[in-house]
C-alpha cells in the first residue's frame, strides 16, 4: 500500500511515504525534509536465533556521495567503507530502538539508512532515526512503539527546532532528542556551557515537536493494518526457577559484595560453573534453560538489592563518589599527560600540538573542513582482564571518543589564541563504569599540563537509575554491574559554569520529567565535587609549553607575497627549511606559521620571511646590490626579490653621462628609497652623497681656513698660485670613478 503523510516542522514540510520504493523489504520509508531525502528499510529474518539473550540487531548509516552532488575522491571514486560521521550516526539510530523491542525477539533483524539527497541546511541524521522506526513500525517486525527525533538549538537564548546548518554555528546547544508519545528514549548534545534547566526545557521542546512525526507514523499504521509476528518468550517451569534460585542466591549475593571487579565476577563464574556441572552435559535443553535463569536471578539480586535494600554493592551512598586520585606531567617526553583514576576506572591521556598540516583534513557530505582538535578513545582488552585481538577502533571506541571530544571542544582556544592542532589519546587502563568520563576529565588534567589556555576545566560523571513502578534510585557514577542491570545510563559533562556534553541512553520504555530533573541536579553535585578533586592537582593550565613541543610563530604576510617566499618551484621555501629546519605552512590568506622545537630555528625563519616580504619604505636607505646596468641607469635589489631604478640622474650629485663610468654589475652600494608606485621603486644615490660631501667639504674647509690662519705670519703664505690645483690633479689622477666625481664636483 502506498501511503504518504506530512506535517510542519520548524516552518519546513516533513514528508514520510511507503510503498513507493524498496517493496521487497519488511518494511521501507523514505523521509523527506527540505530537499534532504533518507531512504531507511528494516528486515528480519524469518527463523529466530537460538541461545541469544540480546536484540540481534544491526544498524547501518551510508551517505551516498551523489545526494550532494559530489564525486568521491581516492582511486576507485566510490564510497568506502563508513566514516566516522556515518558510525556515529548508526550508533544514534541504534541505541533509541533497541531498547523498544520486546523481550524474546531474537531473530536477526537490520536497518539501512541510505542518504539519497541533501540539501545543505537539513542534517539527515535525524531523519534516519524517525525513518529506522517507521520502517519497523509499518512492518510485520514486532516495534510497537514508534519514535521519532529532531534537533534543538538555542539562539539568541530562543529554542530552535532543527536548526540549519548555517543557523548551528550561532546555536549554543546541539541536541538531538529521540522520544515516543510518552517519555523520551534518547539524548545526545554538545553545549557551550548551558544550564541544566534550558537542558531540560530544550528536550521538553523536542518531545512535543516529536509527538507530530509520531501521530504521522500511528495514522500510516492504523490505514494499513498489519499483523505483527508473535514473539514467543521462552518460558520456565516454575519449579526449576525456584530450585536454582535457592540454590544460587545467597552464593551470587555474596560475590556480588566483593569490591574488587575482577574478584566479583570470578566468584559469579565460580557459582555458575558449579550449578551447570550439575546438570548431565548431554542435556543441552536443561543446560541452557540453567543458564537463562541463573543470569536471570542475578540480575533480580542486583536490582532488589538497591531498589529494596536501598544498597550498594560497594557500600556506597547513591550520591557518593569512588575515590579519586589525579597525577598529571607522568610521561617525560609528551607534550601533556595525565593519569586519571576513579575507583577502578582508569584513563592514561596524553596531548600532542602540531602545526596547523597535523589538522584531520574532513570530506564529508557537508563538504570539505579540518578539525584541529581531536580525541582518540582506546579500549584494549587487558583494561577488563580479557585476552583478544587488537583490532582498529570500533563503533564503541569511536562513540566514546566523540562524547568525550565533545566535551571538551568548546573549551578549546581559537587557533589566534593558541594556534596549534590537539591531539588527545585516552588510553583505558583500567575500566568498571564510565570509561568516557574519565576520558574527559584526564583530557582536562592533560591539557591543561601541556598549557593549552582552556576556557573552564571539564569533569564528567555517569548516572544510573533502577526503576521499577514507582520505585527508583538514582545513582551517581555507576559501576559496571550497575550500568549493566541498571534502566538508565545518563553521562554528563560540563565545568562548574554549565554543561557542554549530555548522552543518555534508556532501556525501559522511557524516562519522565521528574526523575530527568533529579539526575540532572544530582549530576551538578557529583561533577563539582570531580571539578574540586581535579583543580587541587593542577588549578589552571602551565604557563609555557613542554620543551619537546614545537615552538609557534605565525606571522601574516601580503598575499602578493606569497608566491616570493615559496619561490619557484617551492625553491625557496624548501631553502628555508634546509636552512633552518624548521616546519613552515603557507595559508591562502597570508598567514604563515613556522614551527620548530628549537626556538632560535623559528626565529632565523621569520627573519628569513621577513626580509622576503618587507616592504621599500620611501625615505629609508638600504645597502643594495647593482644587478643591471642600462642606458638610463642602474637596478638595484635592496631587499630579496625586489629591485628598484636608479635613474642616471640620482647616481651622482653632478652629472653622469653613462651609468658604466660609476657602476658596475655587483657593486654593493648604500640606496635612498625616494618613491613608491605599485611594484615600481625609485632610488637615489645623490640624495646620500650630496649630504655625505657637504658634511666632508665643510670639515675641509674648516682645516683649511686654520691653516690659513696659522701661517699669516710668513712671507707669502697661501700665495703660491700652483699649490692647490696641483693638489687637486694628484688626487683627481687615479682615473678611479670616484676620483673624477670629486673633481667634477668642485668643477
Amino acid at each position: 500500500m502506498h501511503l504518504l503523510r506530512e506535517t510542519t516542522l520548524g516552518g519546513r514540510k516533513l514528508t514520510i511515504e511507503t510503498g513507493k520504493v524498496a517493496r521487497q523489504a519488511d518494511g521501507a520509508v523514505t523521509v523527506r525534509y527540505g530537499d534532504t531525502v533518507v531512504l531507511v528499510t528494516a528486515c528480519a529474518d524469518k527463523k529466530p536465533k537460538a541461545d541469544i539473550d540480546f536484540v540481534p540487531l544491526t544498524v547501518d548509516y551510508r551517505e551516498n556521495t551523489y545526494a550532494a552532488g559530489k564525486i568521491p575522491g581516492g582511486f576507485f571514486k566510490r564510497e568506502g567503507r563508513p566514516n566516522e560521521k556515518e558510525i556515529l550516526t548508526s550508533r544514534l539510530i541504534d541505541r533509541p530502538i533497541r531498547p523498544l523491542f520486546p523481550e524474546g525477539w531474537n531473530c536477526e533483524t537490520q536497518v539501512i539508512a541510505l542518504v539519497l539527497s541533501y540539501d545543505q541546511e537539513n542534517d539527515p541524521d535525524t531523519l534516519a532515526v524517525t525513518g529506522a522506526s517507521a520502517a519497523l513500525h509499518l512492518s510485520d517486525i514486532p516495534f510497537p512503539i514508534p519514535i521519532a527525533a529532531v534537533r534543538v538549538g538555542i539562539i539568541n537564548e530562543q529554542i530552535v527546532i532543527n536548526p540549519t546548518e548555517k543557523e548551528m554555528p550561532s546555536s549554543r546547544l546541539d541536541l538531538v532528542v529521540a522520544a515516543g508519545r510518552e517519555d523520551v528514549v534518547m539524548v545526545e548534545a554538545g553545549s557551550a556551557e548551558v544550564s541544566e534547566e534550558q537542558i531540560i526545557a530544550a528536550i521538553q521542546a523536542g518531545q512535543d515537536a516529536c509527538r507530530q512525526i509520531v501521530s504521522l507514523q500511528e495514522e500510516m499504521f492504523g490505514a494499513m493494518g498489519i499483523s505483527r509476528r508473535a514473539v514467543v518468550k521462552k518460558e520456565h517451569p516454575p519449579e526449576v526457577y525456584h530450585q536454582i534460585e535457592a540454590t544460587v542466591s545467597g552464593p551470587l549475593l555474596e560475590a556480588l559484595s566483593i569490591r574488587q571487579k575482577i574478584e566479583s565476577y570470578k566468584a559469579i563464574a565460580r557459582v555458575k560453573e558449579i550449578l551447570l556441572e550439575g546438570i548431565p552435559s548431554e542435556s543441552a535443553d536443561q543446560v541452557a534453560a540453567a543458564k537463562q535463569i541463573f543470569e536471570h536471578v542475578l540480575e533480580s539480586l542486583a536490582r532488589r538489592e538497591i531498589l529494596k535494600q536501598r544498597r550498594r554493592f560497594d557500600k556506597r551512598g547513591f550520591t557518593e563518589i569512588r575515590p579519586i586520585t589525579c597525577e598529571v606531567g607522568v610521561l617525560p617526553r609528551t607534550h601533556g599527560s595525565a593519569i586519571f583514576t576513579r575507583g577502578e576506572t582508569q584513563a592514561l591521556v596524553t596531548v600532542t600540538l602540531g602545526t596547523s598540516a597535523d589538522a584531520q583534513k574532513l570530506d564529508w557530505l557537508e563538504g570539505e573542513s579540518q578539525r584541529r582538535f581531536m580525541l582518540h578513545y582506546n579500549f584494549p582488552p587487558f583494561s577488563v582482564g580479557e585476552v583478544k585481538f587488537l583490532r582498529g577502533p570500533g563503533r564503541r571506541e569511536i562513540g566514546h571518543g566523540a562524547l568525550a571530544e565533545r566535551a571538551l571542544r568548546a573549551m578549546i582556544p581559537d587557533a589566534g589564541q593558541f594556534p596549534y592542532t590537539i591531539r588527545l589519546v585516552s588510553d583505558i587502563l583500567e575500566s568498571n563504569g564510565s570509561s568516557s568520563m574519565a576520558s574527559i576529565c584526564g583530557g582536562t588534567l592533560a591539557l591543561m599540563d601541556a598549557a593549552v589556555p582552556l576556557r573552564s576545566p571539564i569533569a564528567g560523571i555517569a548516572m544510573g537509575l533502577m526503576k521499577e513502578g514507582d520505585d527508583y534510585a538514582i545513582l551517581s557514577d555507576i559501576a559496571g554491574v550497575e550500568d549493566h542491570y541498571g534502566d538508565m545510563d545518563f553521562k554528563i559533562a560540563g565545568s562548574a559554569a554549565g554543561i557542554t556534553a549530555v548522552q543518555m541512553d534508556i532501556k525501559v520504555k522511557g524516562i519522565a520529567e521528574e526523575i530527568l530533573r533529579k539526575a540532572l541536579e544530582q549530576a551538578r553535585e557529583g561533577r563539582l565535587f570531580i571539578l574540586e578533586k581535579m583543580t587541587q592537582t593542577i588549578a589552571a593550565p602551565r604557563e609555557t609549553i613542554s620543551l619537546f613541543a614545537p615552538r609557534m610563530i605565525t606571522v601574516t604576510i601580503p598575499k602578493d607575497k606569497i608566491r616570493e617566499v615559496i619561490g619557484p618551484g617551492g625553491k625557496m621555501i624548501r631553502s628555508i627549511v634546509e636552512r633552518t629546519g624548521a616546519k613552515i605552512e603557507i595559508n591562502d590568506d597570508g598567514r604563515v606559521e613556522i614551527a620548530s622545537v628549537d626556538e632560535a630555528s623559528a626565529k632565523m625563519a621569520l627573519e628569513i620571511i621577513t626580509e622576503l616580504t618587507t616592504e621599500a619604505e620611501v625615505g629609508k636607505s638600504y645597502m643594495g646590490k647593482v644587478k643591471r646596468l642600462v642606458n638610463f641607469g642602474a637596478f638595484v635589489e635592496i631587499l630579496p626579490g625586489l629591485e628598484g631604478l636608479l635613474h642616471v640622474s640620482e647616481i651622482a650629485p653632478y652629472r653622469v653621462n653613462d651609468p658604466h663610468d660609476e657602476l658596475n654589475e655587483g657593486d654593493e652600494i648604500m640606496v635612498k628609497v625616494i618613491d613608491v608606485d605599485g611594484d615600481r621603486v625609485r632610488l637615489s644615490r645623490r640624495a646620500l652623497m650630496a649630504g655625505s660631501q657637504a658634511q666632508t667639504e665643510g670639515a675641509e674647509g674648516g682645516r683649511r681656513n686654520h691653516a690659513q690662519a696659522g701661517s699669516s705670519g710668513r712671507p707669502g703664505a697661501g700665495s703660491r698660485p700652483h699649490g692647490h690645483s696641483s693638489h687637486d690633479r694628484d688626487r683627481s689622477g687615479g682615473g678611479g670613478g670616484g676620483g673624477r666625481g670629486r673633481f667634477r664636483g668642485r668643477r
